[in-house]
């Protein structure tokens, strides 16, 4: 996850040609007619009537929009479920709908996804006129999607919560397209708090978020994770040997698809006040600004480190680690949970509405995890917490068995078993 808002902002959009000598009436009510239309009551139900045609021929292939992305928060539980959906038929066809930005370019192309283009940007934590000049972009981001969706003709449309699901699920609930969202946090957004409206199925991630939505909507699935992380822990077992009890303590660090600064800089901290170094392993993705002073923090350490900016092979290196230190993002939960590794989470501090610690907290308060918030990190506080479990197998052990009871391992089959439900309603 991005470590600052306004970063995130710019990360996440495109430009769009819009002129600041527009008539500011016209653009204030493009700033708010999308929340405004959120509150319209008993706006119409979304039409099935290709239902019939699914219940008479269960196995014909379906075309699905997943719109959203922006963070792997938000991006990587889509692949999830677009995977599950292409392992029911691989007839099925999928496009993601998003803004472009490099990390959902990159792994959708790697991963041979479609992914098409809108103008979007973020609105909540700007400044009034940011606010007016990012909610003027919204009425052509509904057009574009439009002309998407008219010549996909999806008989769903998916929404993951980030502000470019907006325009996508507005367009699609216009052309009466089925519609369901996804929330990953304890406390959803403001998107989906506006979209859910438009929705005719709720997917939350946590038990506690039933009371935020509305309750005839809403079904408790779990946060998706992809397939080769779920694969990964089998994978890892079926792999160790009987001299796998002197390998050394591995430690994943990792700050979200775009690094953690400040948990690189503790990091770099502990270093100097861990001992026994040569009983440790450090697997660190560090995020594109810090890879070099942390791979060379380690190789002034003396320590055995795997540093890169962003590692391609996620499953693997969750695989190896006795203990990660993480952000506390709804998908880095959701992937710690399902394998039921022991984590230390560092909240990223300015989430919104705090969700991080939100999220964090639902497994800490219960011995599943434990929570670091980021005023009282330090290096020699991180080195002393690292040098504990290291020495305390039996506590990580207990720690992991009370995430892997957090895990929702079938939160994408259980996603994509409801949708067919619904188009056959």
């Amino acid at each position: 996850m991005i470590e600052n808002p306004a970063a995130q902002t710019e990360c996440s959009k495109i430009e769009a040609n819009s002129s600041q000598k527009s008539d500011i009436k016209t653009i204030l009510f493009s700033a708010f007619s999308f929340q405004l239309l959120a509150e319209v009551p008993g706006a119409p139900a979304v039409g099935t009537e290709n239902g019939s045609d699914l219940c008479q021929n269960p196995s014909r292939s379906l075309n699905i929009v997943i719109a959203g992305g922006g963070t792997g928060g938000h991006l990587f539980p889509g692949i999830a479920i677009a995977q599950e959906f292409e392992a029911r038929n691989a007839a099925n066809r999928i496009i993601f709908i998003s803004t472009g930005n490099p990390l959902e370019r990159s792994v959708l192309s790697r991963m041979d996804y479609t992914l098409q283009t809108i103008t979007a940007a973020g609105i909540k934590g700007l400044g009034l006129w940011n606010q007016v000049k990012s909610g003027a972009k919204i009425p052509k981001g509904i057009l574009q999607a439009n002309r998407i969706l008219k010549n996909f003709s999806p008989d769903l449309t998916i929404g993951l919560g980030s502000y470019s699901a907006g325009p996508v699920v507005f367009a699609a609930w216009l052309r009466r397209i089925p519609i369901v969202v996804h929330e990953q946090n304890i406390l959803p957004g403001i998107t989906n708090r506006i979209l859910s409206r438009f929705a005719n199925r709720i997917y939350i991630s946590f038990e506690n978020t039933r009371s935020h939505m509305d309750p005839q909507k809403v079904h408790w699935t779990g946060n998706p994770v992809r397939q080769d992380i779920l694969d990964s822990a089998g994978r890892f077992k079926d792999t160790e040997t009987d001299e796998s009890v002197d390998r050394p303590f591995t430690v994943l660090i990792v700050g979200g698809s775009q690094g953690a600064h400040r948990i690189n800089m503790a990091v770099i901290e502990a270093l100097d006040h861990l001992r026994h170094l040569e009983h440790l392993h450090f697997i660190h993705q560090t995020g594109q600004a810090d890879e070099q002073p942390v791979r060379e923090a380690y190789r002034r350490s003396k320590v055995g480190g795997t540093v890169q900016a962003f590692f391609d092979n996620m499953a693997g290196q969750y695989g190896r680690a006795d203990l990660i230190i993480c952000r506390a993002g709804a998908t880095t939960v959701a992937e710690v949970t399902a394998l039921g590794k022991a984590a230390i989470f560092i909240p990223f501090p300015f989430a919104a509405d705090n969700h991080q610690v939100l999220n964090a907290g639902s497994l800490s308060d219960e011995g599943a995890a434990e929570m670091l918030i980021e005023k009282d990190l330090s290096g020699k506080i991180l080195s002393e917490k690292i040098a504990y479990y290291a020495a305390h197998p039996a506590e990580l052990e207990n720690m992991s068995a009370k995430a892997l009871q957090f895990g929702k391992p079938d939160a994408a089959k259980n996603i994509v078993d409801d949708c067919y439900r619904l188009l056959a309603a």
